[in-house]
C-alpha cells in the first residue's frame, strides 16, 4: 500500500492554515478579554465576569493550540517515528481541563450570588456583553474552516462557541436587570454558561482521551472494515485488525489477511489499497498478507497456528500490534 512516514499534505496545509486563523483569533480575544474584566468590573456583573474568565482560558487555549500545531508540523526523526501530531491531542486535552476549572470556579462565585445578589448596572452590562458576541462570532468564523479534521483546532473553536453562548446568556441577564431589576438573571445566567462550558469540555477531553487510548474512531465500524476486507477476491480470513488514530484526522490500520495458496499478493494489496480509501478514507495501513497452505478456508477461531504461514509485509511506516 503507501508509505506514510510523514503527515498527509492536506492535513499539513491545515495545520498551516489552522495556525494563521488562531493567532489572529488570540489578538482578538485578548483585546476583548481586557474590556470586558474592566466592564464586569465596572457594573458589578458576575456573568460579564465570568465572560471575562472563560475568554481568558480561550486565550490561554488558543495560545496552547498554535503552540500545538506548529509542534504538529515539525517531522518525523528517529524516536517520533509517527511524528509530533499527538501534541495537537495533548493540546486538546488540557483546552478541555482549563474549561472545565472556569466552569467550577463560576458556580461557586453564582451560588453565592444567588444567596447574596449583587446591585448590576444592566444597561452598560447589555452593551459589553454585545460587543463580546461580536467578537466570538468573527472567531467562530476565523475558526470554523478545518476544525472537523483537526482535534485541537476544534477544542479552540468549542472555547469560542460556549464563550458566545456566554455572551447571550450575559446580554439576556443584563436586559433583564435594565428592564425589570431581576437581579438574580445576573448569577443564573452565569450559571447557565458553566453548565455549557462543562458540556463542551466533556466532548472535548472524551475524543482527546480516545485518541491516547489508540480507541477506534467514532464514525467507524471495525467489524464493517473486516468484513469488507474479507469480500476481496481470494481472501480466507482477517483478523488482527486493528485501527486507531495517530492524530486529527490521521487514521491508521494494521491487519493480517490469509489468502488462497495462489493468490496474487500484489493485486490483493492494491485491492485493499483501493477499497481502505474509497470506502473508510484510511490511508495510513500495514497488512500482512498470509497465503493458506491448505486447499480449504481457515476457521477463524484456529487462525493461523497451524494452516498459514507469513510471506509479506507492507507498509514499513505502519505499527505492528
Amino acid at each position: 500500500m503507501h508509505e506514510h512516514s510523514h503527515p498527509h499534505p492536506h492535513a499539513a496545509d491545515l495545520r498551516g492554515d489552522g495556525q494563521r486563523r488562531l493567532i489572529w483569533m488570540l489578538g482578538l480575544s485578548a483585546s476583548y478579554m481586557v474590556a470586558e474584566a474592566v466592564g464586569g468590573w465596572w457594573t458589578g456583573s458576575l456573568a460579564l465576569l465570568a465572560d471575562a474568565g472563560h475568554m481568558a482560558s480561550d486565550v490561554a487555549s488558543l495560545a496552547l493550540a498554535s503552540f500545538a500545531l506548529w509542534v504538529a508540523q515539525r517531522p518525523a526523526d528517529a524516536r517520533r517515528t509517527f511524528g509530533h501530531t499527538r501534541a495537537e491531542i495533548l493540546a486538546a486535552l488540557a483546552q478541555g481541563v482549563a474549561l472545565v476549572a472556569v466552569a467550577l470556579l463560576i458556580v461557586v462565585e453564582a451560588a453565592e450570588r444567588l444567596g447574596e445578589p449583587t446591585v448590576v448596572a444592566g444597561a452598560g452590562m447589555l452593551v459589553i456583553a454585545t460587543g463580546g458576541l461580536g467578537v466570538n462570532l468573527l472567531g467562530l468564523w476565523l475558526l470554523g474552516h478545518g476544525r472537523e479534521h483537526n482535534l485541537s483546532l476544534r477544542g479552540a473553536w468549542l472555547h469560542v462557541a460556549s464563550d458566545a453562548l456566554g455572551s447571550i446568556g450575559a446580554m439576556s441577564a443584563g436586559a433583564a436587570v435594565w428592564l425589570f431589576g431581576w437581579q438574580w438573571a445576573d448569577p443564573a445566567a452565569s450559571l447557565a454558561i458553566a453548565i455549557l462550558v462543562i458540556a463542551s469540555a466533556w466532548h472535548l477531553m472524551r475524543d482527546a482521551v480516545d485518541v491516547l487510548m489508540e480507541t477506534a474512531p467514532r464514525h467507524l465500524d471495525v467489524d464493517e472494515i473486516r468484513s469488507a476486507l474479507r469480500r476481496v477476491h481470494d481472501v480466507l480470513d482477517v483478523h488482527d485488525l486493528h485501527v486507531w488514530t495517530i492524530g486529527s484526522g490521521e487514521i491508521s490500520l494494521s491487519c493480517h489477511a490469509v489468502s488462497s495458496a495462489n493468490a496474487d499478493t500484489g493485486l490483493l494489496l492494491a485491492t485493499f489499497n483501493q477499497l481502505l480509501e474509497a470506502e473508510f478514507s484510511i490511508r495510513h495501513a500495514t497488512i500482512q498478507v498470509e497465503p493458506s497452505k491448505g486447499p480449504e478456508p481457515l476457521d477463524t477461531d484456529v487462525g493461523c497456528t497451524t494452516a498459514c504461514e507469513p510471506t509479506a509485509a507492507v507498509l514499513p511506516a505502519g505499527r505492528r500490534r
